[in-house]
């Protein structure tokens, strides 16, 4: 039985095996971010990957999907499938082929299934008003990524980015389930605002987000007073716009950080408020990076104080 597809705003399809299990699915690919090749294909398999963690699977098995030019030297789309592969098997996950075709422009993700205990689930829709909302990466991959191809950010700059964007969300969806969570979703092109906002009309109600406590990647805010960004960050802020309400203090560059399209982003996800303290020891013994950025409730729009 389909539990979640094409009618749901959720990160994947999930389908009902039994009364215990559900198979989640789902596909992603991307032109390349970074000059790295086997860099380009770690980002683009996690970021594949972390539709299943954001629904509170495991995943099991994947498929390569490619496009490449004809002209793409063969050591280049080597390194792009080893990345892959390499991203894989640090989750668990065995890729057992794929398909490739030609294209203009090198293309590259996965297809995923995985598995989930129906008790545990994670959906957009499932949050209440009073839970505590969590973030699990910084923001700024897009205007970051997009400084690339402007060289007005240095190697370290970049660096301390795709370390980021090839961590995966398995740890982070575990500490989630551990302590009560039951509304998920990862931060990806539509920005934090735009998933945000997914998350808070699925669930029928609203959320609070401080933006000193929101993390950013260093210099993206050198970059958003240069007016540096990505064109997905003003079609997000376009439309989603109209959901928000951002206190006066809040500059139009700082608006457009949290509608900075991300790639391969972190978690947001939602704890129930007596146990939100729980959730933050756990995580910081485990070590496991999230950050307390607002709480839910129940109006439903997003306020940015």
């Amino acid at each position: 039985m389909l539990l979640s597809g094409l009618d749901d705003p959720d990160d994947a399809a999930l389908w009902k095996l039994d009364d215990s299990r559900a198979l989640v699915m789902t596909t992603d690919f991307f032109t390349p971010i970074v000059d790295d090749p086997y860099d380009y294909g770690q980002i683009a398999a996690a970021n594949s990957l972390s539709d299943i963690y954001a629904m509170g699977g495991t995943p099991f098995i994947a498929l390569n999907i490619a496009a490449f030019p004809p002209q793409l030297p063969h050591e280049t789309a080597s390194e792009i499938l080893r990345g892959g592969g390499i991203m894989a098997r640090q989750a668990g996950v065995v890729i057992a082929g794929g398909h490739t075709i030609q294209d203009q422009e090198p293309k590259y993700g996965l297809v995923v299934l995985g598995f989930a205990e129906n008790a545990h689930l994670l959906t957009k829709g499932r949050m209440n008003p009073g839970d505590v909302v969590f973030l699990s990466k910084p923001i700024g991959s897009g205007i970051i990524t997009s400084a690339i191809k402007a060289d007005l950010v240095n190697e370290k700059d970049v660096n301390s980015v795709v370390k980021w964007m090839k961590k995966l969300n398995d740890r982070v969806s575990k500490l989630a389930i551990n302590h009560g969570a039951r509304s998920a979703t990862d931060i990806t092109g539509f920005s934090l605002l735009g998933h945000g906002w997914e998350m808070a009309a699925a669930s029928k109600i609203g959320m609070k987000l401080f933006f000193d406590k929101i993390p950013f990647y260093p210099k993206t805010e050198v970059l958003s007073k240069a007016w540096a960004f990505p064109g997905g960050a003003f079609d997000n802020l376009l439309y989603y716009g109209q959901h928000i309400v951002f206190n006066q203090s809040i500059e139009q560059e700082k608006q457009l950080l949290l509608a900075d399209p991300q790639t391969s982003g972190g978690l947001l996800f939602a704890i129930p408020k007596e146990r939100a303290g729980e959730c933050e020891a756990d995580a910081i013994k485990k070590n496991i990076p999230i950050w307390r950025i607002g709480e839910a409730i129940e109006e439903m729009i997003i306020k940015i104080i």
